[in-house]
């Protein structure tokens, strides 16, 4: 039972040491990715410098539908949430459009979407954004990607959007860890 416990510290101040602002980060990537789809790996060559949990709302708005004429369907608005470490202090918020990553130091970065993959029925998706360069200085500084994992809940109402509805607005709760990496 004590080893249970030992082990189960041990884990949590490793943790820790990885969310910390500071970013030494683990050189975490061929082991830490082994369970990922493919498509939302980190090349090799990068390091894990930051992980966070973000909670917070997706925004939705019914509109008339771009493919469809004459269907409506909720479209993505933008995200709002709180980025917090493993230990559960406050280190930044995610926000958009366009997507955002900002730090309680006032460093931010955005980026490109480079891939999605599926994770499971009423989750937002997987996915791989590869960073742009950062905005100011500090715990944003240098890092090159960025993996939204372990996502649960934020995808658009199930409900019917039609033109009664057009230009409503829905909000749905989501959580999903960010994993901010640099290269190594």
């Amino acid at each position: 039972m004590q080893q249970h416990i030992a082990t189960a510290l041990l884990g949590a101040v490793v943790l820790s040491g990885c969310a910390s602002q500071g970013g030494g980060g683990m050189a975490m990537n061929a082991q830490a990715q082994a369970g990922l789809p493919d498509a939302v790996r980190v090349p090799d060559g990068h390091r894990v410098a930051m992980e966070t949990v973000g909670a917070g709302e997706v925004s939705y708005e019914c509109r008339a539908s771009r493919d469809r004429p004459g269907q409506f369907e909720w479209v993505f608005v933008g995200p709002e949430a709180t980025l917090t470490a493993r230990g559960g202090q406050r280190v930044g918020r995610y926000y958009g459009p366009p997507a955002t990553w900002e730090s309680l130091d006032g460093s931010r970065v955005t980026g490109v979407q480079q891939a999605v993959a599926p994770a499971g029925e009423g989750h937002l998706p997987l996915q791989l954004v590869k960073a742009n360069p950062a905005m100011g200085s500090g715990a944003m500084q240098g890092v090159t990607y960025i993996q939204r994992l372990a996502t649960r809940g934020g995808v658009a109402p199930a409900e019917a959007c039609g033109a009664e509805k057009a230009g409503q607005k829905t909000v749905v709760r989501y959580q999903a860890d960010y994993i901010f990496w640099r290269a190594a």
